[in-house]
């Protein structure tokens, strides 16, 4: 997988869990200290995460670094099928 195919894959997982609690892309980059803008590339694939970032957001969605990782391999399985 590319890449593209990761991050597309981060930034699906980022947009499902961030609705899930209800919040909006500008609520998350203030509860994550990133601006909504940098939310809504992550989210559109169009950026890579670091490792700090990933850190950050998944305390910021209330979900361990593991969960996230995890829901991310799932999708990115589900995009190889």
């Amino acid at each position: 997988m590319t890449e593209r195919g990761h991050n597309a894959a981060f930034g699906s997982v980022l947009a499902q869990l961030r609705k899930g609690r209800g919040l909006s892309q500008e609520r998350l980059g203030f509860e994550s200290g990133f601006d909504r803008s940098y939310i809504s590339l992550l989210e559109r694939g169009l950026r890579s995460p670091t490792l700090d970032t990933l850190f950050s957001l998944s305390h910021a969605l209330e979900v361990s670094f593991v969960q996230l990782a995890m829901q991310i391999e799932a999708k990115l399985e589900d995009m190889s099928e």
